[in-house]
């Protein structure tokens, strides 16, 4: 009873979180919002994981939930890396209009 309930005290933290980001990342808020309510569903209500993971063909419930675990952890690691990987794009070409603004001033007579 205490793993369930400090369990949904993290979830419902995770559900907070989510209502706050939706505005700015929508995608990010409602699959975080959707993972924690489904981890609310599953810490509640364990024999719908295993009910859910035999019809799926993996033998545990907890297994379900790790492989799930496991995919969102891999689609944010992509999320973050795409964004990084945008932000650095977008400071290259920062860095180059300050460059070229910095010789063209240096250039010009005055």
């Amino acid at each position: 009873m205490i793993a369930q309930i400090v369990l949904s005290m993290l979830l419902l933290g995770v559900v907070l979180f989510a209502w706050r980001v939706f505005r700015r990342a929508p995608a990010i808020g409602a699959l975080a919002m959707l993972a924690a309510l489904g981890g609310l569903y599953f810490v509640w209500i364990p024999a719908h994981a295993t009910q859910l993971a035999a019809f799926a063909g993996i033998g545990r419930g907890v297994d379900l939930i790790l492989y799930f675990w496991v995919v969102i952890s891999l689609l944010l690691l992509l999320h973050l890396h795409l964004k990084l990987r945008l932000q650095m794009e977008l400071i290259t070409t920062l860095a180059r209009a300050v460059a070229l603004a910095d010789a063209r001033r240096q250039k010009s007579p005055g």
